[in-house]
This record gives C-alpha cells, sequence and structure tokens, in this order.
C-alpha cells in the first residue's frame, strides 16, 4: 500500500500545482476531478500499460480534462484547447514530449496566446497510459491524427 499512498500523495501535490496555474480561476470540477486523478496513476502505474480500448479516454478524463476539458476546449486563457489544435494532430513526437515532460510558457494555439504550466506525466503515467492518451486526444473531437505506440513513448527523452 505504501506506493499507492506516494503516488496518491504526489498526485494531491500535482493538483495544486495544476489548480494554481489556472490563473486564478478555478472551478469545482477542477477540484474534484484533480481529487480523482491522483488515484488513477497507481492503478495503472504496474505495468498493465493501457493496451485496452478506451483506456486513453479514461486517463484523460481522470489527469486532463479538469484543464482541458471534456470535449478538449480548453479554458480560454488558461488551458489551450487540444481539438483542432495543430500542435496535436502533428508530429507525434511533440505531442509526446510535452505530455511526457510537461510545458511551460507562452504558447499560441489557433491565435490565442497561453502562459502556464503543464505538469510533466511522464513521472506518474506509464508509457502505455501516455501511448493511449496521446492516440485519443490524437483522434477525438474532430481531430485525425495516427495512432501512437508505447514504444514511441519509450524513445522520447
Amino acid at each position: 500500500m505504501k506506493p499507492v499512498f506516494s503516488v496518491v500523495l504526489a498526485g494531491c501535490a500535482l493538483g495544486l500545482l495544476v489548480t494554481g496555474c489556472g490563473g486564478g480561476s478555478s472551478s469545482s470540477t477542477t477540484t474534484t476531478t484533480t481529487t480523482a486523478a491522483s488515484a488513477a496513476p497507481a492503478a495503472t502505474a504496474g505495468g498493465m500499460g493501457a493496451a485496452a480500448s478506451g483506456d486513453g479516454a479514461k486517463v484523460y478524463d481522470t489527469n486532463c480534462s479538469s484543464c482541458h476539458g471534456a470535449t478538449g476546449q480548453g479554458q480560454p486563457g488558461a488551458f489551450p484547447p487540444l481539438a483542432g489544435n495543430p500542435v496535436v494532430t502533428g508530429d507525434a513526437g511533440k505531442v509526446i514530449h510535452i505530455v511526457k515532460g510537461g510545458l511551460t510558457g507562452s504558447i499560441s494555439v489557433n491565435g490565442h496566446t497561453y502562459n502556464g504550466t503543464m505538469p510533466p506525466w511522464g513521472t506518474s503515467l506509464s508509457n502505455g497510459d501516455i501511448a493511449a492518451t496521446v492516440t485519443f486526444i490524437r483522434s477525438s473531437w474532430g481531430n485525425k491524427a495516427s495512432a501512437v505506440t508505447e514504444a514511441q513513448v519509450a524513445a522520447a527523452k
């Protein structure tokens, strides 16, 4: 049980960081979803990965939707949309790097600027979970891009 506790504790700390990155804007959805996010990595960190269909959607819902929205629309001025985002549908390596290693600083998506911090998920999610989640966002909400493999995620530094 000790590894689960440390993952939950790390997830709670990460949740505080993500909530603080909202530029003062928060909602009960953000708090609730962020809290749920802290438990998800413990269930998947054992190495099972995300081979089963739908796991990418589940990981996204648990870890990403509080900021990027249930339908990938983002939050204006705080978190960029994933739906219709050319970075998401472009070079898979770039998206993998962002999800795995995080992102800090000003970015522009579809003519709108966002200046926040995305946490690095590579320390709390398995390569399989990251692959499934990136595949999910690259093929959801009108996005049409190729699937990502666990090997691609493992190769990303």
